[in-house]
This record gives C-alpha cells, sequence and structure tokens, in this order.
C-alpha cells in the first residue's frame, strides 16, 4: 500500500468530469494502486477517494495520538518513584498466600 501524503493527493488530483465519461472504475482502480486522489469539482477540491484501508489507517493514527497525549497529560505530574508490586505488598506486610486466602469481595 502507498505511503498517504498529502502533497501527493493534492498533485493526483481527478476532475469530476472524467465520472461522468466513465472512467469511474480506471479512477478507483489508480486509487487502489497509487494513493489518494482529490476530485475537483469547477477548479475547487471537492472531495478526497481513498480506499477503505487508507482511511482505516488514519483513523488508527488519529486515536492513537489523542491516546498518546492523554498519557502524556496524565503523566505530567506522576510522582517521580513508581513502586513495584513487590515492593508494596513487601512494605505493607502482604503476601501471595494472603491474597489466595482472602475471599472474593462482592460490590453491589
Amino acid at each position: 500500500m502507498p505511503k498517504i501524503s498529502l502533497r501527493s493527493a493534492i498533485q493526483n488530483s481527478v476532475p469530476i468530469s472524467n465520472f461522468n465519461k466513465g472512467m469511474a472504475g480506471k479512477i478507483f482502480a489508480d486509487v487502489r494502486s497509487n494513493g489518494p486522489k482529490v476530485v475537483i469539482k469547477n477548479n475547487n477540491p471537492e472531495c478526497v477517494l481513498m480506499s477503505p484501508e487508507e482511511y482505516i489507517s488514519i483513523l488508527d493514527e488519529i486515536a492513537d495520538m489523542k491516546l498518546l497525549l492523554l498519557a502524556k497529560e496524565r503523566t505530567k505530574n506522576a510522582p517521580k518513584k513508581i513502586y513495584r508490586h513487590g515492593e508494596v505488598m513487601k512494605e505493607l506486610g502482604i503476601s501471595e498466600d494472603d491474597l489466595k486466602a482472602a475471599e472474593d469481595i462482592e460490590i453491589e
């Protein structure tokens, strides 16, 4: 799958009149093999054609970036020392056997 770039999409524009000339199949095949196309109508960009895989990939990248920003924001004021599970258990005097022996707690 070709790498998506706005520059290549703009450079690979297609007039909307080509769809009226029965060239839709050729245009779609070109999008699948060469990447997005910008559809031009009345000398203005009207829409961007891209494969569903490319669209999903873009949405996934946006979601990943949002999660990264959220994680960075949440960890900005995080404590400097990180406590490992074993350290906390030792400090509190709790053993794995203590945990196994504890009854399951139901929260209603």
